[in-house]
């Protein structure tokens, strides 16, 4: 009889429905935010509330960039918790989370909230995550032809494409 210990393989369905869980709360939660920018639902401003808060943090076209935020959170947040075109709609998620922490670091960095900076950074960490893995077997993604089989080079482009848009953002906001 042999008594050597077997290594328990993991089961590939555990991470796809982890990837699943996370793609549905991360995505929901960016569509409502966007939501309450485009739509002032949920207690949120509408496109006028967030344009001129847009205004106040130094973003010029404060209209335009509302509309630009609501659209990317909403439809992103959709993308993402369909799990369609995962890297893109990440990649924008990660663009504006890397603005909101930028305008809440203008007045000193704090971390916790409410003032802090710990929930827009989560979100960000999640949404690139998300971007460099994949949105796992239970996604949209499955069917198209260039995203059927995540590769990790998607991933690091994306988050870099939205790094480099959230800099030019920044460098106009000056």
């Amino acid at each position: 009889m042999d008594r050597t210990p077997t290594a328990a393989v993991p089961s590939p369905h555990a991470y796809d429905i982890g990837l699943l869980v996370l793609r549905v709360a991360l995505g929901l939660t960016m569509a409502v935010h966007g939501s309450q920018k485009l739509f002032g639902w949920f207690g949120g401003g509408g496109v006028e509330g967030t344009a001129q808060f847009f205004t106040s943090v130094g973003y010029p076209a404060g209209k335009a960039m509302a509309v630009v935020a609501g659209l990317t959170e909403t439809l992103g947040g959709l993308g993402l918790a369909l799990g369609l075109l995962t890297p893109l709609v990440a990649a924008g998620l990660v663009g504006t989370l890397v603005n909101a922490l930028a305008v809440k670091t203008d007045a000193g960095f704090s971390f916790f909230a409410p003032q802090g900076v710990e929930y827009e950074l989560l979100l960000a960490v999640a949404a690139a995550v998300l971007a460099l893995t994949g949105p796992g077997r239970y996604a949209v993604d499955r069917f198209l032809p260039v995203l059927r089989s995540h590769r990790l080079a998607h991933g690091v482009l994306a988050v870099v494409l939205g790094a480099v848009v959230a800099g030019v953002v920044l460098l106009v906001r000056g």
